[in-house]
């Protein structure tokens, strides 16, 4: 969305025809909706302004619920923009810690800052991107005087706190990627906006949270913050440094696992120490994305009675029946050929036509072996192909419910 287009949409008439529009959802809806919209006579900047804002409504039902239907996005910011429900986290970080005022320096459409405008936060909102504040400025607007929008750099901003309304705290989300409303590539460290060195040496001195990416190299992880690692429903979306009064006393890795409305959370003074590899056994544990990337897999091994199933791998094994939110958990039916041809053979064997197949510490793709195996019949398994004392292994198993 470029300037003409949002200036198009933010009128009484643009805001009206946007809201009245049906669900885009394909590309057949929106060459319809553009047909008749131009039919009509609308100028072409609100046709492709209000088109395209219905098919982001759409897709950002997946992060923001009921409320993308009232929401402005970019398609760069609804990209880059904070789960809704991940946001509430954040803000309960926050207002656990006794803050009253955050300012959100690179808020983008303001995912975080509509969270913690929610919990009651006075909140400033920050972007250097004019488009993007106007739209945070949109999404911002029912909190009232709660929340405040600044086009500013995030440098800026924080440059004269008493504008900024001397925040109790700060939240940062460098852009990590190249400026854009649309297509963005990602970038290197050194060319984040605003750049880490700034944003360390901010949280060095007031209490801060700093949302960066899940696979951030860990040797540039100040020794003194708290590092959280956060999956959602299965994927490893963020990795969240606390400095100051919102780090946890004693805690410097934690991995926080969101399924659904639930949470649990792993936490840690450190790093722990793996469990020693034992033999196949019974039983085949994933650990959950956040708690591989928090090093917190030795912990999640102790409570199971389980030990790893090898070196430098994520699979857990043991025989006793336990499992824990933390964690996949795997019944093994069986090991199984290797080779391709016998492996398929022994599947169709078996009358298994379903299969799930997931890896780890082997080269392989799943969906072309999925083709090879030629699969038939009813039945379902699981086929866990990993190595143990370097040589490849097929597990045949069968998942068994989470805890």
């Amino acid at each position: 969305m470029d300037k003409a287009e949002l200036a198009a949409l933010l009128t009484p008439e643009g805001l009206r025809l946007l809201d009245d529009l049906p669900p885009v959802k394909s590309a057949a809806d929106v060459a319809a909706t553009v047909s008749r919209l131009r039919m009509a006579g609308h100028s072409p900047d609100l046709v492709s302004a209000v088109v395209g804002q219905a098919r982001l409504r759409v897709r950002a039902t997946t992060k923001f619920d009921a409320f993308a239907s009232g929401m402005l996005f970019t398609r760069a910011g609804l990209e880059q923009a904070t789960r809704l429900s991940v946001a509430a986290h954040h803000a309960h970080r926050f207002r656990a810690a006794g803050m009253a005022s955050v300012a959100d320096l690179g808020c983008g459409i303001g995912g975080d800052a509509m969270g913690f405008a929610a919990l009651g936060l006075r909140v400033t909102a920050v972007d250097a991107d004019e488009v993007t504040a106007a739209i945070a400025a949109y999404n911002l607007a029912p909190f009232g005087d709660l929340a405040t929008v600044r086009h500013a750099t995030a440098e800026d901003a924080a440059s004269d706190l008493p504008a900024l309304g001397n925040p109790d705290a700060f939240w940062l989300d460098p852009a990590r990627r190249t400026a854009g409303h649309g297509d963005t590539t990602r970038t290197a460290s050194s060319e984040w906006s605003p750049p880490l060195d700034w944003v360390f040496d901010l949280a060095s001195r007031h209490p801060t949270g700093v949302k960066l990416g899940p696979g951030m190299d860990r040797d540039l992880i100040p020794d003194d913050v708290e590092a959280q690692w956060v999956s959602a429903d299965g994927s490893t979306i963020e990795l969240v440094l606390w400095s100051g009064a919102l780090a946890r006393e004693g805690v410097r890795r934690a991995a926080l696992v969101l399924r659904g409305t639930s949470a649990v959370e792993l936490t840690a003074p450190a790093d722990t120490p793996d469990e020693p590899v034992r033999a196949l056994g019974a039983f085949i544990h994933e650990p959950d994305g956040a708690v591989i990337r928090a090093r917190l897999i030795g912990e999640v091994a102790r409570a199971l009675g389980a030990g790893m199933l090898a070196d430098r791998v994520a699979y857990l094994t043991s025989d006793a029946e336990l499992t824990s939110p933390f964690v996949s958990t795997f019944r093994v039916r069986e090991t199984l050929p290797t080779d391709i041809r016998k492996l398929g053979a022994a599947l169709r064997e078996r009358g298994i036509g379903r299969l799930e197949i997931k890896k780890r510490g082997v080269d392989v793709d799943p969906a072309a072996l999925r083709t090879k195996l030629k699969l038939r019949g009813d039945g379902e398994a699981t086929l866990i192909v990993t190595r143990v004392a370097g040589a490849r292994v097929a597990i045949l198993a069968d998942r068994v419910p989470a805890a």
